[in-house]
């Protein structure tokens, strides 16, 4: 049982849950602290339930969806499905009932919650057959993970404001730049297959810089939502500390020198989204 487990949770990357979960929390503690919501331990498990689903359908529907793709791919040939440890058809079976338990838990919450959930869902879903057409699959990947800041500030308000909009532009860019970086590794295997990536379409400095300008919009989204929210000296803290993880993220990885991708794409921006939403949150509690 514990072994079937592990391999789900590897096929869908659990640990990446770190990217969005913490700017989800972000949305989240604001609406409670700029409408004066009381703390309510229900809604935090039902949007932290509502995170980890539709994570699980985006990541279950994307390996496989891109099952042929990834066993034609040397580096991702040994995922879960094309190495046969788990069957399409239990991945797609995954896949059904983590998008059935999202808009069920969606459903609890409040009525626009319900009501944007299959939103949502197409939206974290579509992205894996963008890179078949467009090379903007890197921005829909960013939108995906968006939906978090702004549907954890709808589940405590049954509204939106601009704040969590600036948020989840935030997420979209900064997500969108660091995919860029990250899909780097498979630009050549991408040009031989059709498929489209920025990296692909606009090598070596070309992807980089267009990744730049995207964390440059990232850290515009972070001054003005401090500005918007008026928050204190903590959150500018955790801005600062977030710029210099960019920085270095962008420091570590150049055209020829690729091999610092793992440690710029996962463990900088697992710190990065950590530091940030923690010193934001800070702020906005005390």
């Amino acid at each position: 049982m514990m072994t079937t487990i592990r391999k789900y949770l590897s096929m869908v990357k659990f640990s990446h849950t770190i990217f969005a979960m913490p700017f989800a929390l972000v949305g989240y503690t604001w609406a409670l602290t700029s409408t004066a919501t009381p703390f309510d331990w229900v809604l935090l498990v039902q949007v932290v339930a509502c995170m980890v689903l539709a994570r699980n359908t985006a990541m279950g529907f994307n390996r496989w969806a891109d099952r042929d793709i990834d066993a034609a791919n040397p580096r991702t040939a040994s995922r879960e499905i094309p190495s046969g440890q788990i069957s399409p058809r239990a991945a797609l079976t995954f896949v059904i009932i983590n998008a059935l338990l999202f808009v069920a838990v969606a459903a609890t919450i409040n009525r626009l919650t319900l009501i944007l959930s299959p939103v949502a869902l197409l939206v974290v879903m579509g992205y894996s057959y963008c890179k078949r057409f467009t090379a903007l699959a890197h921005i829909v990947l960013g939108l995906g993970l968006s939906i978090a800041p702004a549907g954890a500030y709808i589940a405590v308000t049954g509204t939106l404001d601009i704040a969590p909009v600036v948020l989840s532009g935030l997420v979209l860019t900064w997500v969108g730049g660091f995919d860029i970086i990250y899909a780097m590794q498979d630009a050549e295997f991408d040009r031989g297959r059709g498929l489209h990536s920025i990296p692909a379409r606009f090598p070596g400095w070309g992807a980089l810089s267009i990744s730049i300008a995207l964390h440059l919009v990232s850290l515009y989204a972070v001054w003005l939502f401090g500005r918007l929210c008026a928050l204190g000296t903590l959150y500018w803290i955790g801005a600062g500390l977030f710029a210099a993880v960019l920085t270095l993220e962008h420091l570590l990885v150049t055209p020829t020198h690729q091999k610092n991708i793992g440690i710029a794409f996962g463990t900088l921006n697992g710190i990065a989204s950590l530091v940030f939403a923690t010193f934001a949150i800070l702020s906005m509690v005390l």
